[in-house]
């Protein structure tokens, strides 16, 4: 779904949506990863690689393709990711990285059942409306939000 700013504490998380169901998954992330996801949602090239841009370069550079992100667990609320390649190497990872990553390559993102059972949020069907504000929120916000100061 994307990036925001969590108020009063201005701590970035990022917004996962199951595909099909009704849970998101909330996972606080730093100023930087988060910069990183929306400049990728955005669209924004930066005139030199950042950081997942040259994580791109790198794999592409080894013949090889991010086929996965999984988010795989979560322990006394830290989150949990493996990078799945195409060559059947598994790198852990954060998950902030890994979402980062996986928007500059269009690799899919999918998540343990355990971890959506444990930290995801039902959002009913009669609270699609502020879901709605949410969206309308990410579409307008760039990441000079995320400044950390």
């Amino acid at each position: 779904m994307g990036v925001r700013v969590e108020m009063p504490s201005n701590q970035p998380l990022v917004l996962l949506r199951e595909v099909a169901g009704e849970r998101y998954l909330p996972i606080w992330i730093g100023a930087v990863e988060a910069t990183a996801i929306a400049f990728a949602q955005q669209g924004v090239v930066p005139p030199r690689p950042l950081t997942h841009d040259l994580m791109k370069d790198v794999i592409g550079a080894l013949d090889a393709e991010l086929r996965e992100v999984q988010i795989t667990e979560v322990r006394e609320g830290v989150f949990f990711a493996n990078l799945v390649f195409s060559t059947g190497a598994e790198v852990s990872a954060r998950p902030s990285d890994s979402i980062a990553l996986a928007l500059r390559t269009g690799t899919r993102i999918v998540c343990a059942e355990a971890v959506l059972d444990e930290a995801g949020l039902a959002v009913p069907a009669e609270q699609e409306d502020e879901v709605e504000r949410f969206r309308e929120f990410l579409d307008h916000v760039t990441p000079e939000d995320f400044d950390a100061h």
